[in-house]
Order: structure tokens, then sequence, then C-alpha cells
């Protein structure tokens, strides 16, 4: 029985326009940050530039982005007092369940944390966009037995984050590889972790809250872990005489080809072509290209076989291994990055607030009686 007077949707809410942005569009298969294509913006900008213009509609002079780089940097470092309490986290545990916990923990000890205003959130915004890189990278490498480093003054999220996760200062090929990297992971509309953080931020919860609501959310495989099983099927594939049996055995079996299709774009995701691209210049230098010709070779058979196009996560997965990126450290790369979209959303929300709560069409049994339990 359908509910009257209300319109109807699909149950993963396809096409449903749910709310406005002057954020970031996908329109005709074009994706653009406040109406600049990715395309320019992958090739010309940097992380920081497009940090800025998700944070303040524009792109920046370059004492703006000076200042916001800066800013990020001295922001970066996690306050003592949450990293006591985070520090007693067992470290034998999914990566994201461990950033979800610590990002909860950084509200404790925010200098605005009880100012809900615009200005006090773009300020949590920046600590954010460079605590996030930090917890990352303090993971993995507590979890080896090193101790957390800390961001350097004057340079940027790209060589800081590969940096602090190695210890070593890394190469300006791979810095201008994982920079563009986190461009075109910033943002993505109204993708499944920002309507998420949107929800929380339109009950006006904090900051916080809505971003640990978005790394739930990111966490799932058919989101922001879909990278992680691409390097899984990479690595469980082995070789490339193999790929064509492998994906036919998996297509029989209707398992999911990770890295493939979107709900959006329906001729191809335009991210994907640039991540292709990376990943062959990355395999190169690193002397490696196994990985790239694999995803070469899939990329082919799924075409032929499913007739889907690559996505985001397909080519991304092998340019984060070849960058010496741990696999299942992927999907918190992911937050590295999308925290500036997550954050620039939830401003944008609490502007023009309006509670998010939508209607459900109610499909089970009706007009029950009450029957007292000794006659059931």
């Amino acid at each position: 029985m359908v509910t009257k007077d209300l319109p109807q949707a699909d149950s993963g809410l396809e096409d449903i326009i749910a709310t406005s942005t002057s954020v970031c569009s996908i329109e005709n298969g074009v994706l653009a940050y406040r109406g600049y294509n990715i395309d320019e913006l992958a090739e010309k900008a940097t992380f920081g530039e497009v940090t800025y213009l998700l944070y303040y509609g524009a792109l920046p002079t370059k004492a703006q982005l000076e200042k916001l780089e800066n800013d990020i940097v001295a922001g970066s470092k996690i306050p003592e007092a949450s990293m006591k309490i985070i520090r007693q986290f067992p470290l034998n545990v999914p990566p994201m369940d461990w950033l979800r916990s610590a990002v909860s923990v950084l509200s404790f000890n925010d200098p605005d944390a009880k100012d809900n205003g615009n200005d006090a959130n773009l300020r949590k915004a920046i600590r954010l966009t460079g605590q996030i890189p930090s917890l990352v990278c303090a993971f993995d490498r507590l979890r080896n037995g090193k101790e957390p480093l800390e961001q350097k003054a004057g340079k940027t999220q790209a060589w800081n984050f590969l940096y602090m996760l190695t210890g070593k200062e890394p190469d300006e090929v791979s810095v201008k590889t994982f920079d563009v990297c986190l461009i075109l992971h910033a943002d993505h509309e109204l993708n499944a972790s920002t309507f998420s953080a949107r929800v929380t931020a339109a009950t006006l919860s904090d900051i916080h809250s809505a971003v640990t609501s978005a790394i739930g959310t990111l966490k799932g495989s058919l989101h922001g872990g879909a990278n992680e099983q691409v390097m899984i099927m990479l690595q469980k594939v082995g070789d490339a005489s193999k790929i064509e049996s492998w994906i036919h055995d998996a297509l029989v079996r209707k398992e999911r080809i990770m890295g493939f299709g979107h709900r959006v774009y329906k001729n191809g995701d335009p991210r994907a072509k640039h991540l292709m691209r990376l990943s062959e210049a990355m395999g190169k230098l690193k002397g490696e290209t196994k990985w790239y010709e694999m995803s070469r070779v899939i990329d082919t058979v799924v075409q032929k076989e499913k007739n889907l196009l690559p996505n985001v996560d397909f080519y991304s997965a092998s340019t984060y291994h070849y960058l010496g990126i741990p696999t299942d450290v992927f999907t918190p790369v992911f937050a590295c990055s999308r925290i500036t979209g997550w954050s620039a959303h939830v401003c944008e929300q609490l502007a023009h607030n309006r509670l998010i709560r939508p209607r459900a069409e109610y499909l089970g049994a009706r007009d029950q009686h009450y029957v007292p339990i000794d006659k059931r």
C-alpha cells in the first residue's frame, strides 16, 4: 500500500534531489568544485588551493594560500590530553574504526568545541584538515612500534603525509602524485558520507560529530572501502595471465568486481583517467609496473564482459600501493582528503539549516491486534 500524497523513492534514493548546494556539482558527467572542472583542478591546482576553494568559495591569492597552509600545519598537532586517550586504543583493529573514535576524542579538547558558529566551524575544519592525516599516520607508526611524527611547517599536506607515514622526506614526483589524489577525492556532491555528515549537522550537532558520522559511512566497502578491496583483488589474482579466468569465475558466482560502475556516472568517472595516468607513472618510477598492467587488463575484461567502466577507486588502489601506503590505510587516506568536502558541506548545511527528516513507505502488516501472552 503506497502512502498517499507522498512522492515515492527508490530504496537507494537514486536520482532523488535531497538538498541544494554550491559546493560541488555533477552535471552531464562533469564533476566540478564550486564551478571549476575537476580536470582543470587536477592538472593545474594544488590541494591547498582546492581546500581554500571549498572552504571559502574562491581560489586563494598567494598570501591567502600561504596562511591557510600554515594554519593547517599549526593546527595539525593532536592536543596532549586527546593523545593520552587515543594512545590507549587497541592497535589490532581496522584503521577506520580507530580513526572514527580518535576524531570523536578530538572534540574533547578543541578550543571551539562549544561554538557552532560559521567562523568557529571553519577554524575546526582547518584543524581537522591537518589532524586527520596526523592521526592516520600516527596509527600506522604506533602499530609498527614507532613514535608518531609531527608535520613540518612550510610543507604541503601531500608532503607532510608521506613524510609522517614513512619517516623519510618524499620525492617530488610522489608528492605531486599524492597531491593530485587528494584533489580528486576532496568532494563528490551528495555521496553517502557527505549526506550522513549533513544529516548529523542538520540536527544542530557539532562538526566533530558530523565528521565522525561521515567516517563511519566512508568505512563501508560500497563507498570508501572499495579501493582497499581492489588492491586485495589484484594481490589475490597475482598474475595478468590469470585475470580473464578469475574475472569470469567471479562473475559466474555473481560477485561484485570492486572499482567498477557508478550510481551517478553513466559514461565513466572523470577522475579515473587521472588516476590511471598516475598509476602508470608511479609504476614506472618504482620499476614495478605489474599492478598497473594487471589493472589495465582487468579494466579491459570487465568492460568487455559487463560493459562497466572504472570508477575513482579502481586505479587509486595501485597508485596508493606504489606510494608505499599500506592497503588497509587506503580508506583513511580517502578521509584525509574528503574532510575538506565534508566540512564545506557541514558549514553550508548550518548556514541555511533545515532538519533533514525524510519519510518511509510502510510495507509491513496492518490492522494487528494484541493477543494476551497465555493465548499466543
